[in-house]
């Protein structure tokens, strides 16, 4: 098939700063693009050729606008599965499938799937409800300190939270969820996996994360991890077992943690271009955006090797501001060499909503951390 200057239609679901980044792919190599966002505001908006307002979790919504194009991905993955299965079976591409997001949705699927499939990870137990779990510790079957995580619409941080005590467990929603086993770690890594149909693989080189202790957001990812590469290439084989698994089309972002005795267990994965793979499009030779695109279209896997280092830092909204956004000392850090800010297009920002980010390449890693950090103290992400 021609996509490029071409009738060809891909559709995406979701408008946001993901969807934004892979239209700047789109735009480069002239394929004509539809996004589905519910926001009139969303950053997709005028990247796109045709831009539509509704619903991604109404199954109509969604049937009618996947009808009219003739591959459809998705930049998030809270998104109506039950509309994409029905046109798979009307003969649209969906990448990824149905049934890959069906599983990875859902927690407590995603984690029994990865039990089902020797795919190491925490020790977890599903419940129906949270209020069940005061029962569970009262009967011995769980014990402080676990980790809760809400099976559904978690993200950013949210939907997850450290139970140390019965009283933590107060203010969180009744839905169903998992609690999970606390795992002591050294490190918490990320290898992007790339996947076409053909079933050729790449894999990105591991990205080691740093989360901000109470947003438990991603502040820093380090490109190439500052790890042995006995650790690095377990990891790169746990997400390659992982994707193999999934047998998914396009981007699988493994998460993972670096226990104290150096074993490899998996967190969560995400199903499309992710945080960890940022840095990509200044550091990398095919950015994670662009190799996306190449995934689903069946095209030829791009190089995943890094130019040099680099160090992404999320720009996010400041504590106790909340309105329309100005970026503080931006001009400061614009002459900063390596530096290169991507701001999303968000009009109003919030405590630690994810406004933009920056990446700083540099031949040495260690001098691009330094950087970052002289970065993150520099610009603010404020309200008028």
């Amino acid at each position: 098939m021609n996509y490029f200057s071409s009738n060809f239609k891909l559709g995406i679901l979701g408008g946001g700063q993901l969807g934004k980044m892979i239209l700047y792919d789109t735009r480069k190599f002239d394929i004509y693009t539809c996004v589905l966002d519910p926001s009139v505001d969303a950053p997709s908006r005028l990247a796109c050729d045709e831009f539509t307002i509704g619903d991604i979790l109404d199954y109509d919504t969604v049937v009618n606008f996947g009808k009219n194009v003739d591959v459809l991905t998705i930049e998030i993955e809270n998104v109506n599965v039950d509309a994409l299965e029905t046109l798979e079976n009307e003969g649209v591409k969906v990448f990824p499938s149905s049934k890959t997001l069906r599983t990875i949705q859902n927690k407590a699927t995603q984690k029994l799937f990865y039990r089902d499939n020797n795919i190491p990870t925490a020790n977890f137990s599903r419940f129906a409800y949270t209020s069940e779990i005061d029962e569970a510790v009262e009967n011995g079957g769980l014990s402080y300190p676990f980790v809760w995580k809400s099976a559904r619409f978690g993200y950013d941080g949210t939907g997850v939270k450290v139970v140390k005590q019965a009283s933590d467990l107060e203010h969180l929603p009744n839905v169903e969820c998992i609690s999970e086993e606390l795992i002591p770690f050294k490190n918490e890594l990320a290898v992007i996996v790339a996947r076409n149909e053909k079933g050729e693989l790449k894999t990105y080189p591991v990205v080691e994360m740093e989360f901000h202790p109470e947003a438990n957001q991603v502040e820093y990812v380090i490109c190439p991890a500052r790890i042995p590469d006995t650790i690095a290439k377990k990891a790169e084989l746990v997400a390659l077992k992982t994707a193999a698994a999934f047998k998914h089309v396009g981007l699988l972002a493994v998460e993972m943690f670096q226990t104290e005795n150096d074993e490899i267990i998996v967190n969560e994965v995400a199903p499309r271009p992710h945080n960890s793979g940022h840095y990509s499009i200044e550091g990398s030779y095919t950015s994670q955006f662009e190799q996306h695109l190449r995934c689903i279209l069946g095209l030829p896997l791009g190089n995943t090797e890094s130019k040099v280092a680099g160090v992404m830092v999320n720009l996010v909204g400041a504590e106790n501001h909340t309105g329309n956004v100005v970026y503080k000392n931006i001009e400061t850090i614009l002459a900063m060499n390596g530096v290169t800010p991507h701001i999303y297009g968000k009009k109003q920002t919030r405590p630690f909503r994810k406004m933009g980010h920056v990446t700083i390449v540099n031949k040495n890693v260690a001098v691009a951390r330094v950087i970052a950090e002289k970065v993150k103290r520099t610009i603010e992400v404020i309200s008028e």
